[in-house]
């Protein structure tokens, strides 16, 4: 950086870490939010997922976080590493095995499944239309543009409202 009275020379060196190299079970003793954050970054296989996931859970809970910080967190865990459908269940299963106190206290968690929750209620609710508009004859092609349920579905719906 130049100025006509005066040379300015900046230098700027940082230190890289890179997550990828980290072992995650060396963090998960830690009591730093941060640390548990970042587990979904650290090194793991695709066998561990779950395992990473029901970890960070128990940080959550041993670190006693207020509902914000605890969504925060959750929240860049979850961008980073999100289970299949099949892992969370997975999950749920290795949650119950856990000592009862600390299972129970991991499904207190506020944002443990509350996404989970809404999602499931909104396809709840976009059946029951379809199931109103069924009534009503409103045509397949129709239905599914508006509830944005597949065609196939739909017939499945239909099928089973006729038992």
């Amino acid at each position: 950086m130049s100025f006509p009275f005066f040379h300015v020379l900046l230098s700027f060196q940082f230190l890289t870490l890179t997550l990828r190299k980290l072992r995650w079970r060396d963090f998960i003793h830690s009591n730093n939010p941060v640390a548990a954050a970042l587990l979904c970054k650290m090194g793991f296989t695709e066998e561990e997922r779950v395992e990473v996931k029901k970890e960070f859970l128990r940080m959550l809970v041993r670190m006693q976080l207020d509902p914000a910080r605890q969504r925060l967190i959750y929240g860049f865990f979850e961008r980073y590493l999100k289970l299949t459908d099949e892992e969370e269940k997975v999950l749920m299963q290795e949650v119950n095995k856990l000592d009862p106190e600390l299972a129970s206290k991991i499904m207190e968690l506020p944002i443990s499944y509350e996404e989970k929750g809404k999602e499931i209620g909104r396809k709840e609710e976009q059946r029951k239309i379809a199931e109103k508009m069924i009534k009503e004859r409103f045509p397949l092609n129709i239905i599914a543009k508006i509830t944005e349920i597949p065609v196939e579905e739909i017939k499945l719906i239909m099928e089973n409202g006729n038992d």
